[in-house]
């Protein structure tokens, strides 16, 4: 039997319970004995009760708390050798040879050094007569699986750590929070956010907030006297309308020569050049605490399980392995080529080599300074001498989702900035038809980064008859050269509409590009859609407090979430939430099923359970609806607990976007524009849909789009949540249990 011991360690980070919670349960699900190291490094030293044996119910309940239950520590003495042959020691005492390690770097570093002494430390256990010679041979080699935790997302080797969205909100939400105060009183403030030497939450918050400025350890201003620079531009915003100024420094900014970048001195350069008061916010440990989002719950959630695939499937035995997140993947790298990489990035900003800490950060972290650096100015570049100026419309179609308006607002100013006109159309495809166009400034879409719904209006109206004369019409007058259309399946199929009918309508032989911007995730060619992290969110906190008033009424909540006929939202909302049962339209629904899930659940509540929680895609059943389910627990709970439904609806829709739904709305209108540069007067121009698939953000033409939709359920043919759908069932009904999650 395998046997595996985990702990956290380093600085706590959101997401940590969620991981320990599925390495513990994924364990169990394999047939391996798991076992909690308390306290971190200092509990495997120490021994004793700090390592304990834990079972299905000792992870009930903690999907959604911050921190760490099985707590984090300092451990001087496992940086001695003396130290770590007493953690050797106590580890064999359990029989444990497996570890996962959910800590930064330094923890990390610590595993690594801990399974290369492995052999000699048993050596030299035998040796002092504290083990046998057969204990040791059974136990002679040490697998070292690690997940990064920690806010920072300063490791090599991941595309997000466990922790750092739910940072990147705590960050947001305290910008948007004193941006508002900001404008009101026309004041700047300088906000210092955590990150150590990487400037990961410095620069994805500039983004998510429309900060007016931002300074970070890998790119220092260019200029000497760079606070000259940053002056002009913050005076120039005002010139040009901004009445709040926000300026996000990094705890480990520099400048080019190596002198630390203090929030205090911005504060003082600020004062005195731009004779305004200024304030200083250094946010501090607020941005480590709290529930973890719904992003870095089931992050947490897919790493513990994979980390447990890796151990019990003997794929990396007696080696170091790192697990990670690539575009929508889980990966596999070496611990040590990951250590060693991060640690290359500190040791060139350390040296003034930015260039190459840039380089090892990785393509998107320097896309995205390079989008920041335009989006902060106060107004557009002037054209280049003999550029090309364009004009490029931009519409929203569907319903609303959260993150339209950051989209629209980021491809105005970068469409604005490289020389081209920038048009609004109002009111969707109706408003396409009847001409409501306006030409955009760059002040037009000040404030919009962090708008939720349509500033610019949004409707489900699919062109039809007389629309496309008007339409075709409409661009002619205009001259409008490309079509950027954000929105959902309404806004895919006007478009395919369009582009239908190129030979009736020459106007519409210009390049198109949809934005797949819709909280259901139902788009072919993108894995991720702009709102559907934003609508996960509203999900998973609706779901915590249903807990949370329920927990003591003994209840079965059935909770119905949008999606119609796609299962995302609620296959990923179980997931998130711990719901222990799902219900898709993509797997169907029979009345045998809910027969057992009835019949299962009563065994529990007979058992002690106490609350129950189902999550019901709206489209699963046409006749097995929410009402039905809730009237059929009612019935056969009897004395043993009572149903209510939870219908959340529009809510998930509703709100500011997530920092996470900003970022690829920006992203996704950044190379919206570089695709509308290269394909407008072409012969043959391309029309597209865009999407970010396996980390990298692709382009399908029109031409093979329908062949990847499923027009009768309205999603894609391919849906790739749905291979999560084992673990989600794994870490809700794996072993059968009674406690409360």
């Amino acid at each position: 039997m395998k046997k595996i011991g985990v702990l956290t360690s380093g600085g706590d980070a959101p997401g940590m319970n969620a991981a320990v919670r599925a390495v513990v349960r994924a364990g169990i699900s394999a047939g391996a004995e798991v076992y909690a190291i308390y306290e971190g490094y200092q509990g495997m030293v120490d021994g004793a009760d700090w390592i304990r044996r834990m079972v299905w119910q000792d992870v009930g309940g903690i999907l959604y708390k911050g921190g760490t239950i099985i707590g984090t520590a300092r451990c001087d003495d496992f940086r001695e050798r003396h130290g770590r042959l007493r953690a050797a020691k106590n580890l064999l005492l359990h029989g444990i040879d497996n570890l996962v390690v959910i800590g930064g770097d330094g923890s990390l570093t610590g595993a690594n050094i801990f399974r290369q002494e492995w052999s000699s430390l048993l050596d030299e256990l035998v040796e002092k007569g504290e083990i046998s010679y057969e204990l040791a041979q059974v136990h002679r080699e040490l697998t070292i699986v690690g997940l990064i935790g920690s806010i920072d997302n300063d490791m090599w080797g991941t595309d997000i750590s466990i922790g750092a969205d739910t940072a990147l909100r705590r960050i947001t939400d305290a910008v948007d929070a004193i941006s508002s105060t900001a404008a009101s009183h026309q004041r700047s403030f300088v906000v210092e956010v955590m990150g150590r030497r990487c400037g990961y939450l410095a620069l994805m918050s500039a983004i998510a907030t429309g900060a007016d400025w931002v300074l970070i350890p890998e790119a220092p201003p260019n200029l000497d006297e760079w606070e000259n620079k940053m002056c002009s531009v913050l005076k120039n915003g005002r010139e040009n309308g901004r009445r709040d100024s926000i300026v996000i420094v990094a705890e480990g900014a520099q400048d080019r020569h190596g002198n630390e970048i203090s929030c205090g001195y911005v504060k003082q350069v600020l004062e005195d050049r731009l004779q305004e008061d200024a304030r200083v916010t250094i946010l501090g440990h607020v941005q480590r605490g709290g529930s973890p989002s719904a992003f870095d719950r089931n992050l947490s959630t897919l790493m513990g399980a994979a980390a447990v695939d890796a151990i019990v499937s003997d794929q990396f035995v007696g080696e170091a392995v790192l697990i990670g997140l690539k575009g929508n993947k889980i990966t596999h790298d070496s611990l040590e080529e990951c250590l060693h990489k991060t640690k290359e990035v500190g040791e060139a900003i350390k040296r003034c080599d930015f260039a190459r800490a840039m380089e090892l950060r990785g393509r998107g972290f320097q896309e995205a300074f390079q989008t920041v650096r335009t989006l902060v100015r106060a107004i557009p570049h002037d054209p280049e001498p003999g550029q090309k100026q364009r004009r490029i419309a931009v519409i929203n179609g569907g319903a609303p989702a959260p993150g339209m308006n950051t989209a629209v607002r980021a491809a105005v100013r970068l469409g604005l900035d490289k020389g081209h006109v920038m048009l609004g159309i109002n009111n969707g495809f109706s408003g396409f038809a009847a001409g409501e166009i306006q030409e955009f400034n760059w002040m037009s879409v000040n404030g919009w980064a962090y708008l939720g719904g349509s500033e610019l209006g949004t409707n489900r109206h699919i062109p039809a008859n007389s629309d496309f004369y008007k339409i075709a019409r409409n661009i002619e007058e205009h001259n409008i050269e490309g079509l950027i259309i954000i929105g959902g399946w309404s806004a895919y199929i006007s478009a395919l509409e369009l582009y239908q009918r190129r030979n009736n309508y020459p106007a519409f032989n210009i390049p198109i590009v949809c934005f797949p911007a819709t909280i259901d995730n139902d788009l072919p060619g993108a894995e991720l859609s702009v709102g559907a992290d934003s609508a996960l969110n509203s999900i998973i906190d609706s779901v915590d407090k249903i807990k949370q008033s329920a927990v003591a009424s003994r209840r079965v909540f059935v909770v119905e979430v949008m999606g119609e006929r796609c299962g995302y939202l609620a296959l990923m909302g179980a997931l998130g939430s711990g719901a222990e049962r799902v219900y898709l339209h993509e797997e169907g629904m029979r009345l045998t099923d809910l027969a057992k899930d009835v019949e299962s659940l009563v065994n529990g509540f007979k058992g002690g359970k106490r609350l129950g929680v189902i999550i019901r895609s709206e489209g699963a059943n046409d006749t097995y609806t929410t009402d039905f389910m809730c009237a059929l627990l009612e019935e056969e709970g009897g004395d043993y607990f009572t149903s209510r439904k939870a219908v959340l609806g529009h809510m998930q829709q509703g709100g500011n976007p997530t920092p996470f739904d900003r970022i690829l709305a920006t992203r996704l209108a950044t190379k919206c524009i570089g695709f509308m540069e290269e394909e407008i007067g072409k012969p043959e121009q391309t029309s597209a849909c865009i999407g970010l698939q396996s980390g990298s953000f692709t382009f399908t033409e029109f031409h093979d789009m329908a062949r990847l939709m499923d027009m009768e359920n309205r999603r894609p043919k391919q849906q790739w949540w749905m291979q999560l759908r084992p673990i989600a069932r794994m870490m809700a009904n794996g072993h059968q249990s009674h406690d409360v999650e």
